[in-house]
């Protein structure tokens, strides 16, 4: 399992999460209720990385930042710079594919008030670390707040120290792959403006910039 990029929908590996998991699936038998697998072209150069699935986000729906307010800013920006195709509707069978782009979270279970332990996100990191290593053309890594920045560094074997977080930071991590920082576009920090629109739109045309420039 742990040579895998995409964890099992019953993941065993986490107690916490598995009892949380199961409780929302004894309320809500009808959402997708496990392990949400990554999105996206199997091609990308960029990959997204989140936090973890909402839970009426991607724990209902079943696919990442889809259902949940974050989700409407990710997928209106990644529109905006042609990386993707089709109309987002908040529906996994909305039609909508990405381009040179995948979406993937650092903890691919939901956690009780949106929080993994940091044990939870060890636990998880082998599906980042294949994930990664099954992108063939992978150039940038988009990392939406200090959880998921921390893990990549972690997937890469990196000090934190020498790569600090921040907004619109950028990072060279490996030949070849810049770590971009964003913070995460979540409900909360647009609705008190620690990330606004444009600010999130700047990320992009940095990311936007440098893939242009790997042609």
């Amino acid at each position: 399992m742990t040579n895998a990029p995409e964890a099992p929908r019953d993941c065993p590996l986490c107690p916490r999460l598995v009892a949380y998991r199961r409780d929302n699936a004894t309320a809500h038998p009808t959402w997708f209720n496990g392990a949400v697998p990554s999105f996206g072209d199997e091609k990308a150069r960029l990959l997204i990385v989140g936090l973890a699935p909402g839970v009426t986000g991607a724990n209902r729906t079943g696919r990442p930042f889809t259902g949940d307010f974050a989700g409407d800013l990710l997928y209106a920006t990644l529109n905006e710079f042609g990386l993707s195709r089709g109309t987002f509707d908040a529906r996994p069978d909305d039609g909508l594919t990405l381009c040179d782009t995948m979406i993937t979270n650092a903890v691919r279970c939901v956690p009780p008030q949106n929080k993994p332990t940091p044990l939870e996100a060890k636990t998880c990191q082998p599906f980042l670390v294949n994930r990664i290593k099954a992108l063939p053309n992978i150039k940038a890594v988009l990392a939406l707040g200090r959880i998921a920045h921390d893990s990549v560094l972690n997937t890469f074997g990196l000090r934190k120290a020498l790569y600090p977080f921040g907004h619109q930071a950028a990072h060279d991590i490996a030949p070849g792959l810049i770590l971009f920082d964003s913070y995460h576009c979540s409900r909360y920090n647009t609705n008190t403006g620690r990330l606004t629109p444009d600010m999130f739109r700047a990320v992009f045309s940095d990311i936007q910039r440098y893939l242009e420039s790997q042609k």
